[in-house]
Order: C-alpha cells, then sequence, then structure tokens
C-alpha cells in the first residue's frame, strides 16, 4: 500500500512539473523576451537613419544635375527671349517706316494730284496773256471790252494758281540756271554778265517747289575778240562817211 501511494505521488509530481513545464513553454511562446525585441527595435530604427542619410546622399548627388539642366533651359529661354525681343523692334520699326512712307506718299499725292491738269492748263493761259500784251501794243487795251474780260480771266486763273501753290518762275534779269530755265538761244551782250538771262519767251511753273515747266529763255555771251574788231571798223567807216 505504501509502494502504491509512492508511485502515485511519483507520478502526481511528475503531473505537476509536466504541466509546469507545458505552462512555461506557453508563457515563452505568448510573452517572448521583452529584452530581445527592444533590441530589435533598436537596430530597426539605427538602420532607418542610414537609410535615410543614404537617400539624403543620393539627392544632393543628383540635386548638381538638376541645377545644370535647370540653368541651361533659363539660359536657352532668355536667348529665345531675346530673339523674339529684337524680332518684335525690327518688326515694329518697319512697320513705322512703312506708315511715315505711305503718309509721305500720299501727302505727295495730294499735293501734286493737280500737276496734269496744270500741264495742260499752262498753255491756255499763255495764249490769253499774249492776247492782252497784243492788245495792250496795238493800244485798244483800255478800250476793248474782250480785253478787259480777258484780263478778269487771267486774275482768276492766277488766283486759282495761287490757292494750289502754282507760281511763276522769275527768269528775266536772272543768272541762268539750268535747274529752272531752258535756253532756246544766246545772244551777244557786252551790257550784262555772261550767262545772264535777257529775254524770256515762256513763263516757267513750280508746283509745291517742284519744276513742272521750264522757262524758256535767251542768255547773254560774251562778245568774241572778231565780232568787237568788226563793230570797231563799221564804227570808224560811219564815222568817215559823216565827215565826208
Amino acid at each position: 500500500m505504501e509502494e502504491k501511494d509512492k508511485t502515485s505521488r511519483k507520478i502526481d509530481i511528475d503531473d505537476g512539473t509536466e504541466i509546469e513545464n507545458t505552462a512555461a513553454e506557453e508563457k515563452v511562446n505568448a510573452d517572448p523576451n521583452p529584452a530581445g525585441q527592444e533590441a530589435e527595435k533598436e537596430i530597426q530604427e539605427n538602420q532607418e537613419p542610414e537609410n535615410g542619410s543614404g537617400e539624403k546622399k543620393a539627392d544632393l548627388e543628383e540635386q548638381p544635375d538638376e541645377t545644370v539642366l535647370l540653368k541651361k533651359r533659363l539660359e536657352q529661354a532668355e536667348e529665345k527671349a531675346r530673339e523674339l525681343n529684337d524680332r518684335y523692334v525690327r518688326a515694329h520699326a518697319e512697320l513705322e517706316n512703312f506708315k511715315k512712307r505711305t503718309n509721305r506718299e500720299v501727302s505727295e499725292f495730294k499735293k501734286f494730284a493737280v500737276e496734269a491738269i496744270v500741264k495742260q492748263l499752262l498753255p491756255v493761259f499763255d495764249n490769253l496773256e499774249r492776247a492782252v500784251f497784243s492788245a495792250e501794243s496795238s493800244g485798244e487795251s483800255e478800250s476793248c471790252q474782250i480785253t478787259q474780260g480777258i484780263k478778269m480771266t487771267l486774275k482768276e486763273i492766277e488766283r486759282v494758281f495761287e490757292q494750289f501753290s502754282i507760281k511763276p518762275v522769275d527768269a528775266e534779269g536772272q543768272k541762268f540756271d539750268p535747274l529752272f530755265h531752258m535756253a532756246v538761244g544766246q545772244e551777244e551782250r557786252d551790257d550784262v554778265e555772261e550767262n545772264t538771262v535777257i529775254k524770256q519767251f515762256q513763263k516757267g511753273y513750280l508746283l509745291h517747289e517742284r519744276l513742272i515747266r521750264p522757262a524758256m529763255v535767251i542768255v547773254s555771251k560774251a562778245k568774241s575778240v572778231k565780232t568787237a574788231e568788226e563793230n570797231l571798223e563799221k564804227e570808224n567807216n560811219n564815222g568817215e562817211e559823216i565827215k565826208e
């Protein structure tokens, strides 16, 4: 009986140790070592900053390349802006020149639009003046009503000429100017300077300082030595005839 009791106690003891061992194992499995976990956390935390610093280094290594790229893009944009500005300035200058040229051409056209009709009207004006001159030469200008009517017509035409800035060219007694005078002959004269207009056959006219018709004139020239000797001989012969 005593032996049975001893064996049963052993079994009980053995069962208790087994129970205790199983409980300890469950405790270990359920609640692992906290010190180990903290150590693992510290290792992970230490590794994360290292990884972060690596990424920062990589970013710093990539940053200069991006800066250079941005600088290049900025330089290209500035160059493009300068080119476009230069094009704009040139186009604006061309437009302004076109406007000025167009305004000048329009103004010139308005000023000289009557040139063609004035050229056709000048011969009529000349004939009216010749008619008056002829009447005055014959002494009939004061009594003839037709002459008075022609004079009034001439005054009206002169008023229209003045309105459109049409002016006659002063030629007689002036120095010959090929820009305004057209010489149709020469005459030897010793009482005036050489190349002086001594006679005018037809008036010249200006339209806004532009010559629309030159004056037809006779120009003086110096007497030659031979002509002077001939004139002297003629004077001497005339004197001898008078004495006889």
